[in-house]
């Protein structure tokens, strides 16, 4: 059966139910028809008091084409301690923390992103078609402040602005978007570009704020552009940041929905880890912490990107760091990482596969070097032979523990290994520590991160790079924030073709940006995208619809 007809399948509680089972009164959540709600941002303020459930990140090795099953995982993981917890008739129970899908995957290259088989957040058509238009408010906000600070232009330009850095964006992959004209023939032609929304600094700043004060304060601070002085014109000059915030006054309120064994899942904020800081909304975290005794929560892409940057940026913020880590991995994935073709990865290769490996034991290390308990679940499918399963175990057997998971096929029951494990591995003391002081010069930040998590031998800075870096170190603010570094997801270094990576590498660093707003400076290296293409098939060539309203093609 395919994932739509699974999840038709299964039968889901009303979103009431599962609320009232987590306790939450009917006051605080509004409902979005009869599976979907969001609970009102100040029902924290109800229970901040409770004690924090033990929090478990998973992440994985750089994402391949093949795909490893990160958030199918992550889902089953979450079913299988809900099924231990329930044996024990104490009440506690487990709950997802994850990000919301873009339409840009959906339609693109990805496809949808609620999991997969028997291990899904439901209803998986609406998470990824629109959802309860979160990522649509952000695009609002985003393009009002374009549209405003356009408009101030040609009334006449009172700030004096010379330069404007805000860009447009869209929730599509539209690579012809990248760089356009606009106003032409009229006093305000110029070259702009578009970003795709979840990399809208909007979107960080969703997912960063702690409550409505703090999200109307950061968008304030957005710098658009700069004057005739070279000095800083923000949101808050143009008092736009009421509008905007107005905009947003619905969507910054967590939502909650359920797995297909009906365990409640708060998904919430969806910023790529490539592009942006990756991570679902703080405040979505906050509160499930306090609504559960366990947390299962996903970064993006691998624990080089993702990761570091929930690490690094969101537990800063968080005031908490991860009970225990889960690295996810497939065999045919490795085997890619090892130098396979996409059509010999589900064959016997065991060469291609102890050469992979190495790609799994960084990722272990980096973890590691955060002082963090980590677990590998190896993603399960029917075709990987018990001889390369013993070769991964005996490669990797002295550096962390390894768990089967066919959760696909099983659900939570196809989990239940990786959920024992976590649950002691949440037990085990460990001692938290970040790859850069905020108190470092910028370029030792990312340098630290470059050489630390991705093992490049050193970082080339270009000429624009080292200028930006200079001017935003005098920057008293600027100075001490997160980094948030944009790189390609597929490899370890910045060349997304260099699968290997067995030679010495640099990272080359092509500009920074100081994003006011999200209080971080991204960083750009290589020739990452922040507006993704379509492939030459895309998913939405495959996605329809019937007469009579239902759906096909999102996988």
């Amino acid at each position: 059966m395919t994932d739509i007809e699974i999840a038709k399948k299964s039968k889901l509680k009303k979103i009431n139910e599962i609320l009232n089972e987590l306790n939450v009164p009917e006051d605080e959540y509004e409902q979005y028809g009869k599976y979907k709600a969001k609970i009102s941002l100040d029902y924290y303020d109800q229970i901040k008091d409770r004690k924090n459930g033990k929090l478990i990140l998973v992440t994985s090795i750089n994402p391949t084409p093949l795909g490893e099953g990160k958030t199918t995982v992550s889902i089953g993981l979450a079913d299988g301690i809900n099924e231990i917890l329930s044996q024990s008739n104490n009440n506690k129970k487990c709950i997802l923390a994850l990000r919301e899908p873009s339409l840009g995957p959906v339609f693109g290259i990805k496809g949808g992103a609620t999991g997969g088989g028997y291990s899904q957040v439901a209803p998986m058509e609406d998470i990824n078609l629109h959802f309860t238009g979160d990522i649509d408010a952000i695009t609002s906000a985003n393009n009002l402040l374009s549209a405003i600070i356009d408009n101030h232009i040609y009334q006449g330009n009172e700030l004096k602005i010379k330069k404007v850095t805000w860009r447009r964006c869209l929730d599509l992959n539209d690579r012809a978007l990248r760089n356009v004209t606009i106003g032409v023939d009229s006093i305000n032609e110029r070259e702009e570009h578009f970003d795709i929304s979840v990399a809208s600094e909007i979107m960080a700043i969703l997912c960063l704020a702690t409550d409505l004060k703090d999200l109307k304060r950061r968008i304030g601070n957005i710098i658009i552009g700069y004057n005739e002085s070279n000095e800083p014109v923000r949101c808050k000059d143009l008092k736009a940041e009421g509008s905007l915030t107005v905009l947003l006054k619905d969507a910054i309120n967590p939502n909650i929905v359920q797995t297909l064994e009906n365990n409640p899942a708060i998904i919430h904020g969806g910023p790529f880890a490539n592009i942006a800081h990756g991570c679902n909304s703080l405040v979505a975290t906050k509160m499930a912490l306090k609504l559960g005794d366990y947390v299962v929560t996903e970064a993006g892409f691998g624990a080089d990107l993702g990761a570091e940057k929930f690490l690094n940026i969101k537990c800063r913020k968080l005031g908490i760091s991860p009970d225990a880590v889960v690295i996810v991995a497939t065999l045919k994935a490795l085997k890619y990482h090892g130098g396979a073709s996409k059509e010999e990865c589900e064959n016997k290769n065991t060469d291609a596969l102890k050469k992979g490996i190495n790609n799994l034991k960084k990722h272990i290390q980096n973890i590691k070097s955060f002082g963090l308990n980590a677990i590998v679940a190896i993603n399960k499918f029917n075709f990987d032979t018990e001889e390369e399963i013993k070769i991964l175990k005996d490669e990797i057997s002295d550096i962390a523990e390894i768990s089967l998971v066919e959760s696909w096929s099983q659900g939570g029951k196809g989990a239940i290994d990786l959920a024992q494990n976590v649950i002691k591995l949440c037990k085990k003391d460990h001692s938290f520590k970040h790859t850069y002081e905020l108190s470092d010069s910028i370029e030792e930040k990312i340098r630290k991160v470059a050489t630390n998590i991705y093992g490049a031998k050193g970082v080339i800075f270009s000429d624009e790079a080292k200028e930006e870096i200079e001017e935003l170190q005098q920057d008293n603010d600027a100075s001490i924030v997160p980094i948030c570094i944009a790189k390609t997801q597929y490899s370890l270094s910045d060349d997304a073709k260099n699968l290997l990576c067995d030679k010495e590498f640099n990272i080359n660093i092509k500009s920074v940006q100081y994003k006011a707003g999200a209080e971080f400076i991204v960083v750009k290296t290589g020739n990452v995208m922040t507006m993704p293409g379509l492939p030459k098939i895309p998913s939405a060539e495959k996605i329809d619809i019937d007469e009579n309203g239902n759906i096909v093609g999102i996988f």
